[in-house]
């Protein structure tokens, strides 16, 4: 995902939320560099706060049958999205919530979206075995497709670097990036085979991912492309997607642990806290301009906010149950969601 964000809008649900903040103390931290240690329960949750015509939610829907994947809120204020499932990138206007889909060719199926340096939305695409760009204004595009070699490569994430190179994760256990200005794209195993999944650029262009299936983060070399592996404290966790925040710290959902973890590089060192509820599992992850972490919550069916300086869980049910929020991300002010089980797109909004 990087740092180059995307978003996606909700429209018409507010008077039927019962949204929720439910605390839970410090109590639920994990101990640095506890291997295979389990996060605390989550602390007595405090009663619920309806939201009613104040709730911070809106969803926009977008055609039905497209299950959307994942969003990129673009410069000029629209949001792009995978529409999976139609083998097309949406496009959203959130002030007349008008949606227009381009298509990507016979065998799309997109997964991934995000804005790059240009301003133009680059999409992983598993139909294609392809990276693909589209031009904002004409819709034309241009595919990237990987080596013949690596056919079925089950593209997911991607992140560009400082460098304007686009890097990306394939879940049948490879990575790779793309260099824009030659059409050069290069591929890698990735450690312990199958998994690659999510992806992060830091501030300082430095490349993370993780691996659901393995269960770890890797750093990438920009200049080998070699991964260094980084265990986190719980095995078998399920590392899925990762961001990070302002300062270069890294951000994972762990969706079998139900834990959200942050490793320190300049540190080297892991946390853990486990979120509230019976049978959490976190999805997405996607850190705010105010190092606020959010969390899409499909135990809970529910957006979860972690203020990490109070060490503190907020929880606030979707607007609409099955919701299915695979991706978050934002901007200031706004986090955005893709609604894959309800053909919509959700923001929330700051109060």
């Amino acid at each position: 995902m990087g740092r180059f964000a995307s978003r996606g809008i909700g429209r018409g649900a507010a008077a039927l939320i019962a949204a929720a903040a439910i605390g839970v103390g410090a109590g639920d931290l994990l101990a640095p560099g506890v291997v295979g240690g389990r996060a605390a329960r989550a602390a007595p949750a405090s009663p619920l706060r309806a939201q009613g015509e104040g709730s911070p939610f809106r969803e926009y829907g977008v055609a039905p049958g497209s299950h959307p994947h994942d969003v990129a809120p673009a410069p000029d204020g629209a949001v792009w999205y995978t529409a999976q499932t139609a083998g097309a990138l949406g496009r959203l206007d959130p002030a007349t919530g008008r949606t227009h889909q381009v298509k990507l060719g016979e065998g799309s199926a997109p997964h991934g979206v995000i804005i790059g340096p240009d301003g133009a939305p680059w999409v992983t695409d598993g139909g294609l075995n392809a990276i693909v760009r589209v031009v904002p204004g004409t819709g034309a595009i241009r595919r990237f497709p990987l080596p013949a070699a690596r056919d079925a490569a089950n593209l997911n994430t991607e992140a560009f670097d400082r460098r304007g190179i686009l890097w990306f994760t394939g879940q049948s256990g490879v990575y790779g990036r793309v260099t824009p200005a030659s059409g050069r794209v290069e591929v890698w195993e990735a450690p312990h085979g199958p998994g690659a999944y999510g992806m992060t650029a830091t501030p300082e262009g430095v490349i993370y991912f993780a691996s659901l299936a393995g269960s770890y983060v890797a750093r990438l070399d920009p200049a080998t492309g070699a991964a260094t592996v980084l265990q986190p404290p719980t095995a078998h966790q399920g590392a899925r997607r990762i961001w990070s925040d302002t300062r270069g710290r890294l951000w994972v959902s762990e969706w079998n642990a139900g834990n959200v973890a942050r490793f320190d590089p300049s540190a080297n060192q892991w946390r853990e806290w486990r979120l509230p509820g019976a049978h959490p599992q976190p999805y997405a992850v996607y850190v705010d301009d105010r190092d606020v972490v959010w969390l899409s919550d499909w135990g809970a069916n529910a957006l979860v906010r972690f203020d990490p300086a109070r060490q503190h869980f907020d929880v606030f049910p979707f607007p609409t149950a099955s919701a299915g929020v695979r991706q978050l991300n934002g901007r200031p002010g706004e986090v955005w969601g893709a609604e894959s089980g309800v053909d919509k797109l959700m923001v929330w909004r700051r109060p």
